[in-house]
């Protein structure tokens, strides 16, 4: 197996484990119980905050390899792609039901493809068609399966459309940019790069706090902070933290040093797949006809992607080994 072929499954691996964490953004709606969404988002980005702090101060000779616009672009990127997209999708599930959000997640995989290839021809076009095809199908599958499907509470589609639409836009900006800013920089500054995206959220919560209080968003302060009515909701948002913007973000960082673009890219759409599969089961309902062709047809498109890629790899490598010296 050479050096190539051993980073991309390694890559794959991690990109896996980066996704299944990001997924649990999608569950925030189901487990706040009597509070509120917003009480669940802000305790759990001022706990990514307070570990993103701990990780800046445990790196901190790392810290200094960075220079200032850096490190205010990665805290820049933090409140985009980890403040910003978390509220947009858990706004989505709320209003557009457990299937829409995460189905419209899974065009990110399809741009960022376009984008990376017209930018750095990584493959021939006609080699994407049918992955690309099939991604794209799966979303329409799903997304016209959810627009009949029943939403709890104050369920609107269009509101969800909204925030699915706003989610895509943030992931894609993060994407582009954390991508760039990580291929200039040492693989061992990935972790406080990470830190200093969870210390950037943690302060973008903060200065929502007063915002959210002063419109009365917030339950915690009229329910009480006691353990005995808010324990489970300091669970889920330590455990939130922890596996989605600590885990999460190491793992696709770290997953990104040994990916193309156009292949990270796809594995995006793991995070739809896992997403949907966590709302259904929390909803207590299995996936209709068409939403689980539409998911089988976008685990197609990914494995599929994985192959091309590792292939093109293989083939990249036999023609080096059997050039003249």
């Amino acid at each position: 197996m050479t050096i190539a072929h051993s980073n991309i499954i390694a890559g794959v691996t991690l990109a896996v484990v980066a996704t299944l964490s990001w997924a649990l953004n999608f569950i925030a709606p189901y487990v706040t119980g009597a509070y509120s969404l917003y009480d669940l988002m802000v305790l759990r980005f001022l706990i990514a905050g307070a570990l993103g702090a701990v990780i800046m101060v445990l790196c901190s000779a790392r810290l200094r390899c960075l220079r200032r616009k850096q490190q205010l672009l990665a805290a820049g990127l933090g409140v985009t792609g980890y403040l910003g997209y978390s509220t947009c999708i858990a706004a989505g599930v709320v209003f557009g039901g457990p299937v829409l959000t995460p189905a419209f997640i899974g065009m990110v995989p399809v741009l960022l493809a376009v984008l990376s290839n017209a930018t750095q021809k990584t493959l021939p076009w006609r080699r994407l068609v049918l992955p690309l095809t099939l991604l794209m199908g799966g979303l329409v599958l799903t997304n016209l399966s959810s627009i009949d499907q029943p939403v709890a509470g104050q369920g609107s589609w269009l509101m969800g459309l909204i925030f699915s639409v706003c989610a895509v836009v943030l992931w894609l900006v993060f994407s582009l940019l954390n991508q760039r800013a990580l291929e200039k920089l040492p693989a061992n500054v990935s972790g406080v790069w990470t830190g200093l995206m969870m210390a950037g959220a943690g302060m973008g919560a903060l200065c929502l706090l007063p915002v959210m209080q002063a419109l009365d968003l917030l339950k915690l302060p009229v329910l009480g902070f006691g353990f005995s009515m808010a324990g489970h909701l300091y669970a889920w948002a330590l455990g939130i933290a922890v596996m989605s913007s600590l885990v999460g973000a190491w793992a696709w960082n770290a997953a990104s040093h040994r990916l193309p673009m156009v292949l990270s890219g796809q594995l995006i759409a793991l995070e739809s797949l896992f997403a949907t599969l966590l709302g259904l089961l929390f909803h207590g309902r299995l996936p209709t006809a068409l939403e689980a062709a539409g998911l089988a047809a976008v685990l197609a498109g990914v494995v599929m992607a994985v192959r091309i890629i590792l292939t093109s790899i293989d083939k990249g490598v036999a023609t080096l080994a059997d050039a003249p010296a």
